[in-house]
């Protein structure tokens, strides 16, 4: 694979064919660049296949559309949550590189999050210039499909079943950094993914592919390890809902449905899987024997990815993201939530009730609610995931990120999403998001540079230790330390993983 520069216009040539990039403020960026053949036609609900590639250099300096989705505006959370425009076509990914050369520097590939039916690779708040500027390593973000266009699960007319198309796309970007990130600088052999949330679970599910060598970091932030993953009936059941919310008979007559009616319908979907106090998705990975045979998480305890360094974490309140400014939970009761509580507890649902009232003083009914979910979803399954990891000697690191945010008069607190901005250490980035009002910029920069360093350090080295920061031991079954990011970061040993 041969290589060239021009400081106007760099060209690198890949497996595909080559592209003509551009520098931006001393990185060298290429955008929109095909990693798959377009899920179009015959293509569309089939798995990423190989691109054909081109014969004369392809342009490289605009981004390629994310997968199709509804525009989120006025979320008083996010702001926004993915960027136009949207189409089918959007299989590319994008590269920041501080050179063209032989380096062979680390890379980072970030898989981004939206409960598989927002977000995209292309959005400013997950630019990869920090992480190559401050770390000197090789970034590459990506699209691919969410919502009904990855996640719809079919029953093909010769009995194979078709799903986790979104995984497909995504073991075809890691294979394309794999086979073609020396040309941009970069080591095929030290890749980390990380991801957050549906980009985390992506993480995990991607580590049950991790023998081929495609990566040997993995960093997953706010994973919810409790969400149950779909059998294939149920997919195979919410296929069939969706396809009547559409109006179409069959799956022929599906897939000759424009797609910006194929992400219309997917709000009915969303209002027919709510429940109150539940964290819901209209669409979920499906545990089949191809592509997805386990449960993610156990790729990284006993599976192939067993032996990658794993950093991992969650948000004080992560919950709060969804309940605390929702209008079905304006005025929530405490009846309301010990119903919730009996999914979880059962009979013990008023002693559970009781617990986190006693241990969040002052609290209401729907912190209690916030706090239950939390824990459900994120913090025991992420602390008993890495209780397994230590059991079995394996590396994990894990960390809480506490610091509030005084928006909405606090109501928020550290909820889903407020430690992106902070790892990526690009504020300027999320001047759209109303989560960030407020803040102590003093306080709000120095945290977000220990956590932005903290990342570049297990990047680089698989340590998330640097001087400016308390010394971060691994998780094991003695001191079980976990790093509490706050105004005052500070490791802290738990007694129980409970």
């Amino acid at each position: 694979m041969g290589l060239a520069q021009d400081r106007a216009a760099p060209v690198v040539n890949t497996r595909s064919g080559s592209i003509r990039g551009v520098v931006e403020d001393g990185l060298t960026v290429f955008k929109g660049v095909p990693y798959a053949a377009p899920p179009v036609g015959a293509l569309r609900w089939r798995p990423a296949q190989p691109h054909p590639g081109w014969s004369d250099t392809l342009d490289a300096t605009t981004y390629g559309p994310g997968s199709p989705q509804a525009v989120r505006q006025g979320d008083p959370v996010l702001g926004s949550h993915g960027l136009p425009p949207f189409d089918e076509d959007c299989l590319t990914l994008n590269v920041w590189t501080p050179g063209i050369d032989d380096a062979r520097r680390p890379v980072l590939v970030w898989i981004h999050g939206g409960a598989f039916i927002s977000g995209s690779g292309v959005m400013p708040n997950y630019s990869g210039e920090t992480f190559a500027r401050d770390g000197d390593l090789v970034v590459v973000t990506l699209n691919y499909r969410i919502g009904p266009l990855g996640l719809l699960y079919f029953e093909s007319d010769d009995g194979a079943e078709q799903g986790n198309l979104w995984l497909t796309d995504q073991l075809a970007a890691l294979r394309w950094v794999h086979d073609n990130i020396a040309a941009f600088g970069g080591d095929p052999d030290r890749v980390t993914v990380a991801g957050q949330s549906a980009g985390a679970l992506s993480m995990a599910a991607l580590a049950g592919h991790a023998g081929g060598g495609l990566f040997r970091r993995a960093v997953l932030q706010s994973v919810p390890l409790a969400m149950p993953l779909a059998t294939p009936d149920e997919a195979l059941a919410r296929t069939a809902v969706y396809r009547e919310l559409v109006g179409a008979k069959d799956e022929d007559e599906l897939r000759t449905v424009p797609w910006p009616q194929l992400v219309e319908a997917t709000a009915g979907l969303l209002a027919s899987t709510m429940e109150w106090g539940h964290w819901t998705v209209p669409f979920m990975p499906v545990l089949e024997g191809g592509t997805l045979a386990r449960e993610p998480v156990d790729n990284l305890l006993d599976g192939p990815g067993a032996d990658i360094d794993v950093l991992i974490g969650w948000t004080r309140e992560e919950c709060a993201f969804t309940f605390a400014l929702g209008e079905a939970y304006a005025s929530t009761t405490k009846e309301q939530v010990l119903r919730r509580a009996q999914d979880s507890f059962g009979d013990g649902a008023a002693e559970a009730y009781a617990a986190y009232e006693a241990a969040r003083p002052g609290a209401r009914p729907i912190d209690v609610l916030i706090d239950l979910t939390t824990d459900e979803l994120f913090r025991k399954p992420t602390l008993a995931f890495a209780e397994a990891r230590a059991a079995g000697g394996r590396p994990v690191w894990t960390y809480e990120f506490d610091f509030p945010t005084p928006a909405h008069d606090g109501r928020l607190g550290a909820p889903h999403c407020l430690d992106l901005p902070f790892v990526f250490d690009n504020f300027d980035k999320w001047s759209h998001a109303p989560f960030l009002a407020g803040m102590d910029t003093r306080i709000r920069d120095g945290l977000a540079r220990s956590m932005h360093q903290a990342w570049i350090s297990f990047i680089r080295t698989g340590d998330p230790n640097h001087p400016a920061m308390p010394r971060w031991d691994r998780y094991d079954q003695q001191s079980r330390t976990t790093m509490h990011f706050d105004t005052v970061t500070k490791a802290v040993s738990h007694l129980s993983p409970h």
